[in-house]
Formats: structure tokens, sequence, C-alpha cells
């Protein structure tokens, strides 16, 4: 009965494994295509597999300047999100009062207002401030993710005992130290899974820059990928292409720190 029931999950497990390849098995094959073998069919290989789709997509990108964009805006609203939301979520654990209270909620409560309510504002506000541009974008990400960022940093930090902070300051170490030194280090797992929520919302964000990057030289990957598409044609052969070099990176992210995302993953779940 057991060895009946294991079959059952891994067929499950493979028939589900298909179907998520599925789209990327779609856009790698119909990348090498032409625009007339695309409309004629999406499922068979291309008669013949050239990288032209490729290098065109590479030129009309302006690829290198706009993952240089993307990396930029990510890798720094990421690095910000974790340390400010780190800091603030150790103050508001440990400080036990109705105002500390009182703002976790708060923060909390952001995480329940749509962007849609409030993207016409936050535009016109940074705007006069001449904000619309990638540092605006990287505060603005900032904003947005710190709230859930602390909720998480919260969580685990009530799970961590006050009597390290209270030996650490025996031993002389002030606030400071005992954060950066003994707490922070101990946060590593939730810190994992604070990096990759945050990346994965960010790196594949196309509102929020749309409506602050207004330079040529500027935009992001999802933003520049719209160059394919206009009025009254679309190229999706070279958007397929766009989006297999699109993915490269973040291949390449996942198989470096795949140890230390799998390790923090588990690690967060046993806590």
């Amino acid at each position: 009965m057991r060895n009946r029931w294991n079959i059952k999950v891994e067929v499950l497990g493979i028939a589900l494994a298909i179907l998520w390849l599925l789209p990327f098995y779609l856009m790698f094959v119909n990348s090498f295509k032409s625009k007339k073998e695309i409309f004629m069919d999406t499922t068979s290989p291309p008669e013949s597999w050239n990288f032209e789709n490729y290098i065109k997509a590479f030129q009309e990108l302006d690829f290198i300047r706009t993952l240089f964009n993307s990396l930029l805006i990510t890798v720094i609203s990421v690095i910000l999100i974790i340390l400010f939301s780190a800091m603030a979520a150790y103050a508001l654990s440990r400080a036990k009062s109705k105002i500390s209270t009182l703002l976790f909620f708060l923060f909390v409560s952001a995480m329940l207002i749509p962007f849609q309510s409030v993207m016409i504002p936050l535009v016109t506000v940074f705007g006069q401030f001449d904000m619309l541009n990638r540092g605006g974008l990287i505060f603005m990400y900032l904003g947005f993710g710190a709230s859930l960022s602390i909720f998480l940093y919260h969580g685990a930090l009530n799970n961590i005992p006050r009597s390290l902070d209270e030996a650490a300051k025996i031993d002389g170490a002030n606030r400071w130290q005992v954060f950066w030194h003994i707490i922070f280090p101990i946060l590593k797992p939730i810190t994992v899974t604070v990096a990759i929520l945050n990346i994965i919302w960010i790196w594949n964000d196309y509102l929020l820059p749309s409506l602050v990057i207004n330079t040529t030289g500027s935009e992001t990957i999802p933003l520049k990928m719209f160059f394919f598409f206009g009025e009254y044609t679309k190229q999706w052969h070279l958007a397929l292409a766009g989006l297999t070099l699109a993915i490269i990176p973040v291949i390449i992210f996942y198989f470096f720190a795949q140890r230390s995302i799998i390790k923090g993953v588990s690690d967060g779940a046993v806590k």
C-alpha cells in the first residue's frame, strides 16, 4: 500500500514538473523560429536552429545596459530592504510598548493597501521632488518591500530569546554590536527568504518602472521588453529570444546560490 502511494506521488510530481516546464520549452523552441513559423505552429521544433533572433534581440534591447539597470535597481533595493527591515523589526520586537505595537500593526496593515490606489499620488509627489528616476524607484521599492519584510523579521525575532541580548550587554557590547554581531547572523534563514521574495518581485516588476522611468537608457528588462510590441505589430520571435536572455541571469544566480537558498528555506521551516 505504501509503495503504491509513493508511485502515485512520483507520477503526480513528474506530471506537475512537465506542466511547469512546458512554457519554458515553448519559449525556448519558438525563440529560434521566424515570425512566420511561429504563426503557423508554436509546438514543433524550428526548421533551422539559428541565433539571428538572439543577436537582433540583444541589439534591440541594448541588453548590456538594460541588464545593468535591472541588476543595479534589484541589488541595491534588496540590500536596503534587508538592512532597514531587519533593524526596524529588531527595534519593534525588543521595545515592548503601545507605540511599538501600533507601529508594527501600521506596517502590517500597509500590505493590505492596493498599489493601484496610491500609484497616481505617489508619482505626483515624487515628480515634485524630481525623483522620477532610478534613485526614486529604489526608494519606492524600499517603501513597498519593507512591510512584508518587517513582518517576517519580527516573527523570527520573537523566537530569539532576549537572554542573548542581555548576555552580550553584560560582556560590554552596545545595542548596535548586539544586533550586528549576535542577532543578525542568527537571522540568516529568514534573510535568505526575504531576499528571494524581493528579488523575484523587483526583477520581474513592470508597472512601477513604467510609471517612474522616463529617460532612455534607464529602462529595466521588463520595461524594455515592450519594445517588441507595437500598435500594429508584435515581434514574438524577438520577444521570446529576449525573454530567454532575461532568464539567463536568474538561472546563473540560482546555480551559485542554490545551496544557500535551500538551506535558508529549510532552516526557516524548521524554525
